[in-house]
C-alpha cells in the first residue's frame, strides 16, 4: 500500500502536466484548422482531421507510460538504496567487533599525538582484502600522519626540528607574543624531549616499563618525563589556522627536504608545502659512525648502535637484556656515561662491558693527562673494561659474534657495537636554502643575533655562532639548545639580541661523580686545577637535592652573578690531597686568559665561572680565583 500511494504520488504531478498539454494541443490544432478549412469540415470533414487528432492521444499516452515505466525505476532504486544503508549501519558494530584483535588499543603512552576526534565521518580506507577498516589515530613511533590529516599551508612561525632548540624558541616565541601561531615539524615520531636523560637517569631506574613510560627518577629522588610537555600542551596541527589565541602544534613524522627562501615556503617529504613568514632551523645532528664500520655490510651495521633518539635507548636497553657482550667505541661524553650505565648492569645480567677509545684515558680531549687516568679508574670500578689507546682497523662478523681487529694486533670479540664517536651537524637545506655552512666547525653560519638570513634563524646543535669573547664556535649541549632556542624565538619576534651567553654543559658518571663546564674546554690548553677533599654533599644526587633539578642548566642559565665573596678558608697544600679528586676546579688558560673552566664535582656555581670568562682578565694565582667557588668550605 505504500508503494501504490508513493507511486501515484510521483505520477500525479505528470498525469496532470500530460492532460494540460493535450488540451492546449488540440485547441491549439483547432485554431489553426478555423484559418485554413471551413468550419464545416471540422465535424463531418474527412478522416484526415481525425487522424491527427488520434496522434495526438497516442503520443500523450506512450508519454504517460515512459513516465511510469521512469518513476517506477526510481522508486525502487531508492527504496534498494535505502535498505542497503540501513544494513551497513546495522552491520557496523560487528565489524568493529570482528577487526579490533588486529589492530589491539594499547594504553597511551607519553607523547601520545592524536588528531582530535571529528565531527563528521572520516573516510575509510580499503585493505587489499577488500574490508573496510576505520582509520586510526597516529600512536607515537608508529610513523608518519595520516594523508587525512590537514596540514596548514601557512604558518607565522615555523620551527624546523622537534629537539630542545625548538621547544625553547617556542616557548620564547609565545612568551612575547601571547597569540602567535607556531608550527613544529620534526621527522621523529615524538614531541620535543631531554636527550640527556637517554644517556643518563633512565639507564638507572628500577622501573621495568621505564621504555614505554619514558619517566625516571632524577638523582634527587623526583620523577619527571623526558617530554617537556605532555601531549595537552600541544594543539593540532589542522587547528592551528583557526585558533583563535594561537598555539604550538607539532607535526611529527614529516621531514623538510627543500627550503625555498625566496619564497618563503618548505616543502615535506610528501611534496606538502608550508609557507612561512619567519622560520628557525634547529635540525641538530646525526651521530657519527666509522667508516670501517660502515664498509663491513649489512650484518655487522645491523648490529651496530649508534645513539642519539629514543629508539636508540629502548633498543639497546633490549640488547643489553639479550646479550653476552657489548663494547662501546668511543671515550668522550656519551661513551664514558653508556659504559658507566651499562657497567651497573654488568653483574646482573652476566653482561660483559668493554670500552675502547684512542685516548689514553677516558675523556682524554677535554680533561687534563692526571684527571683523565683518575676518570679510567673510575669508569673501571663500575664494571667496564677499558682498552686505551685503541684504534680500529676492520670489523667483520663471524659466527654471529662480532670481531673488531685494533691496528696494533689486539682482536676484541663482541655481540654488539655502540658506536659513539661524535655528532655531525645536519645541515641537509643548506644547498636548496643556499645558506652558508662553516668550513672549520660545520653547521650553518649565523650573525650575533642568529639569523642566517633576515627572517631566517638558526639554534643548537647546527648553529655555528660567533662568541664576541671566544671567538666563532658551534656547540653541542643541552644548555646551549635552550639559551640559543630561547634567543632565537626572542629575535623572530623583534627583540634583536646579540648572543653573548657562555653556555655550560655537564656530565655525569652515574650519581657519585659528576662535573659542569663552560667556555673552551680543551685538554692541548694549559691548565691548572686546584682540589679539595669531598664531602657526602659534593655528587650531583646532592646538587639535584639542592637544586631541586636533574637537568641542571634550568636553574644555572637564569643566574646571573654577583661579586662573588671568595672563602676564608686557607686553600691547603698542593701535595696535601695527592692522587684524590674529590672536587675541585680546572682552569683552560689561552695567553694567560681563563678560556674554560671545569667544576668537578662542584655544584651551583656557574654564574661564577660564566662571569670569569666574561671579564677575560689575566690572574697572577688562580688558587684566590678558585677560593670564589668555596671549594674549602665543608
Amino acid at each position: 500500500m505504500l508503494k501504490c500511494r508513493t507511486v501515484w504520488k510521483k505520477l500525479a504531478p505528470l498525469a496532470r502536466a500530460s492532460s494540460t498539454v493535450c488540451r492546449q494541443n488540440v485547441r491549439r490544432t483547432g485554431n489553426v484548422t478555423l484559418t485554413c478549412v471551413p468550419v464545416a469540415h471540422m465535424s463531418t470533414g474527412p478522416a484526415g482531421g481525425g487522424r491527427e487528432n488520434q496522434l495526438y492521444v497516442l503520443l500523450v499516452g506512450a508519454a504517460c507510460v515512459g513516465g511510469a515505466i521512469y518513476t517506477y525505476r526510481t522508486v525502487k532504486g531508492d527504496n534498494q538504496r535505502y535498505q542497503d544503508r540501513i544494513d551497513e549501519i546495522s552491520s557496523r558494530p560487528y565489524k568493529r567487533a570482528t577487526e579490533e584483535p588486529a589492530t589491539p588499543i594499547q594504553s597511551e603512552p607519553p607523547g601520545l599525538i592524536c588528531p582530535a576526534e571529528p565531527t563528521e565521518p572520516q573516510p575509510e580506507v580499503v585493505a587489499e582484502s577488500g574490508k573496510t577498516v576505520a582509520q586510526p589515530c597516529l600512536e607515537r613511533g608508529s610513523g608518519p600522519a595520516p594523508a587525512s590529516l590537514k596540514v596548514p599551508s601557512h604558518t607565522p612561525y615555523l620551527l624546523i626540528g622537534g629537539g630542545t632548540a625548538s621547544f625553547a624558541a617556542a616557548r620564547s616565541i609565545r612568551a612575547r607574543d601571547p597569540g602567535a601561531k607556531v608550527l613544529i615539524v620534526t621527522d621523529e615520531p615524538d614531541p620535543p624531549y631531554m636527550r640527556p636523560p637517554l644517556s643518563k637517569e633512565l639507564w638507572f631506574s628500577n622501573d621495568p616499563s621505564v621504555t614505554e613510560t619514558l619517566r625516571f627518577k632524577q638523582w634527587n629522588g623526583k620523577e619527571r618525563s623526558i617530554y617537556f610537555q605532555p601531549p595537552s600542551f600541544y594543539i593540532n596541527a589542522e587547528e592551528l589556522d583557526g585558533a583563535e589565541n594561537g598555539g604550538v602544534a607539532v607535526l611529527t613524522g614529516k621531514k623538510v627536504v627543500h627550503m625555498d627562501v625566496r619564497g618563503n615556503k618548505i616543502k615535506l617529504d610528501d611534496d606538502t608545502e608550508i609557507s612561512y613568514d619567519k622560520c628557525l632551523i634547529a635540525t641538530g645532528g646525526v651521530p657519527r659512525n666509522l667508516q670501517v664500520i660502515e664498509r663491513a655490510g649489512e650484518e655487522v651495521m645491523k648490529k651496530t648502535t649508534l645513539f642519539r633518539k629514543i629508539e636508540d635507548f629502548k633498543s639497546l636497553d633490549k640488547v643489553s637484556r639479550n646479550i653476552k657482550s657489548i663494547t662501546i667505541i668511543g671515550g668522550g661524553f656519551l661513551g664514558s656515561e653508556l659504559a658507566c650505565a651499562l657497567g651497573r648492569r654488568s653483574t646482573e645480567y652476566d653482561l660483559e662491558v668493554v670500552q675502547m677509545f684512542p685516548e689514553k684515558g677516558n675523556m682524554g680531549k677535554v680533561l687534563p693527562e692526571y684527571l683523565s687516568n683518575w676518570t679510567t679508574e673510575k669508569v673501571k670500578s663500575e664494571g667496564v673494561k677499558v682498552i686505551s689507546e685503541a684504534l680500529v682497523k676492520s670489523v667483520v662478523c663471524k659466527d654471529d659474534k662480532l670481531e673488531i681487529k685494533l691496528k696494533d694486533g689486539r682482536l676484541v670479540k663482541t655481540d654488539h657495537i655502540v658506536a659513539a664517536v661524535g655528532l655531525e651537524p645536519n645541515v641537509d637545506l643548506a644547498k636548496s636554502a643556499g645558506l652558508e655552512v662553516d668550513s672549520d666547525f660545520g653547521g650553518f653560519r649565523v650573525n650575533a643575533e642568529l639569523q642566517a638570513r633576515s627572517n631566517i634563524w638558526v639554534a643548537g646543535d647546527a648553529a655555528c655562532f660567533y662568541d664576541i669573547r671566544l671567538g666563532r664556535r658551534r656547540v653541542e649541549h643541552h644548555d646551549h639548545a635552550v639559551v640559543s632556542g630561547r634567543l632565537a624565538g626572542e629575535n623572530m619576534t623583534g627583540a634583536n639580541k646579540p648572543y653573548w651567553h657562555q653556555s655550560m654543559f655537564w656530565s655525569d658518571l652515574g650519581p657519585d661523580v659528576g662535573y659542569e663546564a663552560i667556555g673552551i674546554v680543551d685538554s692541548s690548553l694549559p691548565t691548572v686545577g686546584v682540589f679539595a677533599k669531598a664531602t657526602a654533599k659534593d655528587t650531583p644526587k646532592a646538587a639535584t637535592e639542592k637544586s631541586g633539578t636533574g637537568i641542571r642548566s634550568e636553574s644555572e642559565t637564569e643566574d646571573t652573578a654577583i661579586s662573588p665573596v671568595a672563602s676564608l678558608t686557607p686553600a691547603p697544600n698542593v701535595g696535601q690531597h695527592k692522587d684524590e679528586y674529590g672536587k675541585g676546579v680546572i682552569f683552560y688558560l689561552r695567553d694567560k686568559v681563563v678560556v674554560g673552566i671545569i667544576l668537578w664535582n662542584v655544584f651551583n656555581r656557574m654564574p661564577i665561572a660564566r662571569k670569569i670568562i666574561k671579564d677575560g682578565e689575566e690572574h697572577a694565582d688562580l688558587n684566590e680565583v678558585a677560593k670564589l667557588f668555596n671549594i674549602h668550605d665543608d
